[in-house]
């Protein structure tokens, strides 16, 4: 993986670029990945062995094991926020710490299959939610305290499909380099 270039490896797809215009064919598309992930996700890591699923997907990353526990525990924090903005007036959301969540016992031992379940119903739920949102829905927002940033809902739509399709990416990559089936 050393020959590889490290920014290539921490952003497969590239960095989120929010559109200019949140037309309904982007968010329909962002929503079908939304719902989507789940499975695709699945499918790639299922047969992975503990061996492969605790190797870091870069030097210095996550294990695939702890990007999939990342994912859902980021995705949890998702469907919650969009909770909240639905439900209250522009709230001031609470924010975790990625790293020390993923160096938790759990995120670095646990099987994946619960967390595969987990997200099957999550998404489930996300995309339910998402596509019955009203046009003023779609602009409703919360606060992000790391930087006071005002994130509509739209937009989080935007970049939670960009989130898992990137961490999918992760591993699709590490698969190709390892010559993984």
């Amino acid at each position: 993986m050393e020959e590889l270039d490290l920014e290539k490896l921490k952003y497969p797809i590239g960095k989120f670029t929010a559109p200019d215009y949140y037309s309904a064919e982007y968010l329909a598309t962002k929503i079908e990945e939304i719902e989507t992930f789940p499975n695709r996700l699945e499918k790639e890591v299922i047969h992975l062995t503990d061996e492969q699923l605790d190797t870091p997907y870069r030097p210095g990353g996550w294990t695939v094991r702890q990007v999939i526990h990342h994912c859902s525990e980021s995705h949890m924090n998702c469907y919650i926020r969009i909770k909240w903005a639905l439900t209250e007036n522009n709230p001031v959301i609470k924010a975790y710490d990625e790293v020390l969540w993923s160096e938790i016992h759990d995120n670095l031992t646990m099987p994946i299959k619960p967390t595969l379940d987990l997200l099957k119903g999550l998404h489930f739920r996300l995309a339910y939610i998402m596509k019955n949102l009203s046009e003023s829905d779609l602009e409703k927002t919360f606060i992000h305290p790391s930087d006071n940033s005002e994130n509509k809902i739209k937009k989080i739509i935007g970049s939670y499909a960009w989130h898992g399709n990137h961490h999918l990416a992760h591993i699709t990559t590490l698969k190709k380099y390892k010559n993984w089936k």
